[in-house]
């Protein structure tokens, strides 16, 4: 395992160590930076367990969402979605249950595009979530899915 890698790890968590979330924002703002600071917490945890990103918020044009982290887990090509809550919205269930049918469909169109678009015609893939509970004063709880599900039509 690379020494950078181990040593940026290190400051993100360090970092998060009280947690992800920004009291002093708005509700929107909070939510939408915990997403972004639970992406890129996401990104340097996966690349700490071997991960190899090639691409991050990956869209398609006319299809709702985005793939949040795309990456190699040793010869599988992983499409990563990052669910991340907050201690306060625990109300809404946890982060992976928020992968609905609905998103399931969309991630695997998008997955189909991209893999298109880069000319990826053999690969073996399959979709993983990673849930982040970010709660205040503590280290993000992280849970990896590997396989959550299958492409769906």
């Amino acid at each position: 395992m690379p020494v950078f890698v181990r040593m940026i790890f290190g400051l993100v968590n360090f970092a998060a160590r009280k947690g992800l979330r920004n009291d002093a924002a708005s509700a929107r703002q909070q939510a939408r930076q915990t997403g972004i600071r639970g992406e890129t917490y996401a990104y340097w945890f996966l690349r700490r367990h071997g991960y190899i990103m090639i691409a991050r918020n990956f869209i398609v044009p006319g299809i709702k969402g985005e793939i949040d982290l795309v990456g190699y887990d040793g010869p599988v090509l992983a499409f990563i979605e990052v669910k991340t809550r907050a201690a306060a919205s625990e109300a809404f269930g946890k982060p992976e249950e928020a992968v609905t049918t609905e998103k399931r469909r969309n991630l695997s169109r998008m997955a189909r595009h991209f893999l298109a678009e880069r000319r990826i015609a053999e690969a073996t893939c399959r979709f993983d979530v990673l849930a982040i509970e970010s709660r205040p004063g503590r280290r993000p709880v992280v849970r990896l899915h590997r396989g959550a599900f299958g492409a769906a039509d």
